[in-house]
Formats: C-alpha cells, sequence, structure tokens
C-alpha cells in the first residue's frame, strides 16, 4: 500500500505562484509514475504533469512552461511548482501514483487532494 499526501494549497491572486507538495509512505519503491491531476467542481480530473522513477516527465498543454514537477526522492516527495497562475488554475489537485506491483499493476493511488484557488 502506499499513502500520499498533499500540501501547498491556498488562495493565491492571478500571476502568483504556489508550490504544492506530495509525500508517498508505505509501498514507495512499487509506483511509478508519480504525478498531479487537478478537478475543478463539475468537471473531469486531468492528468496535470508525472514524473517516472528515471527522471522523465510528462505536461498536459496547459501546464508546458508553467509549471514544474520534480521530486525529492530522499524524502519521498514530489513537488508541483505553479507560475503565472490563472483563474482557470483553480483547482483541487490530486497527488496519484500508479502500482507496479504484480498483483495490482496499473491500479491507482490517490491523494484526498488540495485546494488551489487563484483568484483575479
Amino acid at each position: 500500500q502506499v499513502q500520499l499526501v498533499e500540501s501547498g494549497g491556498g488562495l493565491v491572486q492571478a500571476g502568483g505562484s504556489l508550490r504544492l507538495a506530495c509525500t508517498a509512505s508505505g509501498s514507495t519503491l512499487s509506483v511509478n509514475p508519480i504525478g498531479w491531476y487537478r478537478q475543478a467542481p463539475g468537471e473531469q480530473r486531468v492528468m496535470v504533469a508525472t514524473i517516472t522513477v528515471r527522471g522523465r516527465v510528462n505536461y498536459s498543454d496547459f501546464a508546458e512552461g508553467r509549471f514544474t514537477i520534480s521530486r525529492d526522492s530522499a524524502r519521498n516527495t514530489v513537488y508541483l511548482q505553479m507560475n503565472s497562475l490563472k483563474s482557470e488554475d483553480t483547482a483541487v489537485y490530486y497527488c496519484n501514483a500508479k502500482s507496479i506491483s504484480t498483483l495490482t499493476y496499473g491500479d491507482d493511488y490517490w491523494g484526498k487532494g488540495t485546494l488551489v484557488t487563484v483568484s483575479s
């Protein structure tokens, strides 16, 4: 099992920045990749950015150039640095990890989410 806990959400003005953190515990060697998704009320949950154990990153079009995903492996923590925030970025941001264990390969682990509100 893997537990994911997000932090860093809050209220920020348009154009500002926030850094989200996701700290993983449990069987952290059994997941790949780890990343961030977001969901606004009444909207679909969509991928924001992911990072693999080898450091390969993937960004959604709306995130590339503004957001940066990184990890501190020693602390089992993945970060999402969000710059130039827009009102459209307002959403609950969820940490996600995919299992690579044989019995649960591809299953999703989710954090409870952290709310990001961008005011204009």
